[in-house]
């Protein structure tokens, strides 16, 4: 079969998820219920380390909970990569603390940690660095930066599952919270979702209580328990950020494939690395030793002085049928932004947007199609 287009994603969804939603649905049990409990247990189990899972309904939705439960405020600072998805920085401002954005290390795309240190200040209570495309950073680095001065470490781990630093999963050691995101597009997905996890009870409980309007009882239990369902408290003023049980069916069928996806991803970046090693284009930079990169994105950045610019490149692909994204232009860029960044400077992030360009990269990939996108990348640029 001939290929003419490429998305940019496609989704791999099988009969067995399919069928574990109809058994959901089938139940009467769609809210929070039995799946989204045993889809905690099963993460926390993959993770390790005797983390504790708690189930939302987005990444951010995650963030917003492991930073109120640190007590993050107003006034408060917290360390944050301008090359990042704005909802890093903006559950910072939902607790009326400042995002004080800094530059990438190009090496890495992550969080430039010199950068970093010369941010803490007084107000700081906390650094939230992005796995940014599956590659870890360099978190025993940073968590002896973060004890160095009392701050605490919530992880943006939403294309890091499951990528490793010093051999541990991300969220199993290092952070103080980490926040996972099952969005249609990472490498396994509930559509939308997310999980939180800590190796912290008291914060554990805390996101608990906040991620269902404050109510001291988790829902599931209070209609399970044989105590009134009635029966409970509201000890917070909390947020509706609770998971749906079909949803976390869906997750659950998704998270044994888990080593499946990953592989493939692995594949094609490394069928994507040896297609370009002799085109004028950056690479994204692999893991550190020690380290294993998941591959949510395979980002390249076409040299200086190529045929075609990146954004030539992005209307080549796609009057090809191929679809592209840009992963992303920093937030100091942008105009809400840009009003918190002050006179700070991020060289290294403002070099990366213009050259950048993330290629289509899915678990449902064929050769063909990744032969079409690497044939057309090479005609332009070679």
């Amino acid at each position: 079969m001939t290929i003419t287009s490429v998305p940019f994603f496609r989704p791999s969804i099988g009969d067995a998820e399919i069928a574990a939603v109809s058994e959901c649905m089938r139940s009467g049990w769609l809210t929070t219920g039995p799946n989204a409990g045993a889809f905690e247990t099963e993460f926390a189990a993959l993770i390790g380390n005797d983390v504790e899972a708690i189930a939302v309904n987005s990444a951010t939705a995650a963030l917003h909970l492991g930073l109120e439960a640190l007590g993050i405020g107003a006034g408060d600072e917290v360390i944050v990569p301008t090359l990042t998805f704005t909802a890093t920085a903006e559950v910072v401002r939902y607790l009326g603390a400042r995002p004080v954005f800094v530059d990438m290390d190009p090496k890495t795309l992550c969080i430039d940690i010199q950068a970093a240190a010369n941010a803490i200040t007084e107000r700081t209570k906390a650094i939230m660095p992005v796995h940014f495309a599956g590659r870890a950073c360099d978190m025993t680095a940073l968590r002896a930066l973060a004890d160095q001065h009392g701050i605490f470490i919530i992880d943006d781990a939403a294309h890091a599952l499951p990528t490793r630093h010093a051999g541990q999963l991300i969220g199993s050691d290092f952070a103080d919270v980490t926040a996972f995101s099952f969005y249609a597009n990472k490498t396994m997905t509930t559509g939308e979702g997310g999980m939180l996890t800590t190796r912290s009870a008291d914060i554990a409980q805390r996101c608990r209580t906040m991620r269902l309007h404050g109510i001291d009882r988790d829902v599931f239990n209070r209609f399970t328990d044989t105590k009134a369902s009635w029966i409970y408290d509201v000890v917070a003023p909390g947020f509706k950020y609770n998971m749906t049980d079909m949803a976390a069916a869906m997750g659950r069928v998704q998270l044994t494939r888990v080593d499946e996806f990953a592989a493939t991803r692995q594949r094609l970046a490394a069928r994507y690395d040896a297609a370009f090693a002799d085109v004028p284009l950056t690479l994204p930079p692999h893991a550190a030793p020690g380290d294993s990169h998941s591959w949510h994105l395979y980002i390249v950045q076409v040299d200086q002085g190529a045929p075609q610019d990146r954004n030539a490149l992005i209307e080549t692909l796609r009057d090809a049928g191929i679809g592209t994204s840009v992963h992303y232009r920093p937030l100091h860029q942008m105009t809400y932004w840009s009003g918190l960044s002050g006179n700070a400077v991020f060289p290294a992030a403002d070099v990366y947007f213009e050259r950048c360009v993330s290629l289509p990269l899915f678990m449902a990939m064929t050769d063909d199609e990744q032969d079409y996108v690497i044939d057309t990348v090479r005609a332009a640029l070679t």
